[in-house]
């Protein structure tokens, strides 16, 4: 018995000294195995590792995609010398962890510290160079794209990828707020003009064409008027060189009665006329011709 408690002693002892040789490492995370402050090795893949005990220590580094969201939004001004508050957040994520290490510490803060410096120096320098609507809704997507690309080239430095930078909203100050709806009815009113000219231009368009179609159908229409006219005419001259010639005496007394007619027409016409002359033969005598 006093054999077994030593050696069940000296077992516990290599287990505990075993356990705190082991640890692990998570899917999410990097490892840095430290010895004196010296970092000696870099683990990136998740498992079971080992390493001195008492001499070396690990720390940890998160590998996920991580969000910088900023709670108080940047006082922007835009070229028209207005003042926008921007609510902007940052995706980034650590790709290097030595070299982050090198340059943060373990102080993820300062890293945190620099994303946003940079990210709102660079939307202050952005924004500074267009107006409102560019930065509402005109050239947003290029300006966050450009903004990205530089916060990530200074990222490189300490060992991180801005993967996005983003604008979640975007407020007028009261002041920026009343030039801008100015701006816009200004804006909407030579839209509304262009649109009213426009029209108007198209109008005059329709009712020329119309006009010169309404020309064109008349003289069309005139032409075939007159030339059923003439054919008609020509066809009566016909019809009454053919009564004319079979009874000349009966049509120049039907020419005469209508002459009547056309000459009294109205009871205030008057007329200075022999009697005698050859216009009353057939109203003298209805058989002046037969009599012949």
């Amino acid at each position: 018995m006093n054999r077994i408690l030593p050696i069940l002693s000296g077992l516990m002892l290599v287990l505990f000294v075993f356990s705190l040789s082991m640890f692990t490492v998570d899917q999410r995370q990097y490892a840095v195995v430290f010895q004196f402050s010296e970092a000696k090795r870099v683990i990136k893949e998740p498992g079971l590792y080992f390493k001195i005990p008492m001499l070396q220590d690990v720390r940890f580094f998160d590998k996920r995609i991580l969000t910088i969201d900023e709670d108080s939004p940047a006082r922007i001004q835009t070229i028209e010398k207005m003042n926008v508050k921007a609510n902007s957040f940052i995706k980034y994520q650590i790709v290097d962890v030595e070299r982050f290490y090198k340059a943060v510490g373990t102080d993820q803060a300062k890293a945190v510290v620099r994303l946003r410096n940079t990210v709102n120096n660079m939307l202050r320098d952005e924004f500074g160079k267009r107006t409102v609507q560019d930065i509402i809704y005109g050239k947003r997507n290029e300006v966050m794209e450009l903004v990205r690309k530089v916060a990530d080239e200074d990222a490189a430095r300490i060992g991180i990828r801005v993967i996005d930078v983003r604008i979640k909203r975007v407020e007028l100050e009261d002041s920026t707020l009343n030039s801008v709806y100015e701006r816009m009815q200004s804006e909407r009113k030579a839209v509304a003009n262009q649109l009213r000219a426009e029209g108007s231009a198209e109008g005059e368009k329709i009712k020329a064409d119309a006009d010169r179609q309404r020309v064109v159908i008349m003289a069309d229409a005139y032409n075939e008027a007159q030339q059923l006219k003439g054919e008609g005419d020509a066809k009566a001259a016909a019809i009454y060189s053919d009564a004319y010639g079979r009874n000349p005496e009966f049509y120049s007394f039907y020419k005469s009665l209508d002459a009547y007619k056309q000459s009294f027409a109205k009871k205030s016409d008057l007329m200075v006329v022999d009697p005698s002359a050859e216009f009353f033969k057939y109203m003298k005598n209805p058989r002046a011709g037969a009599a012949k």
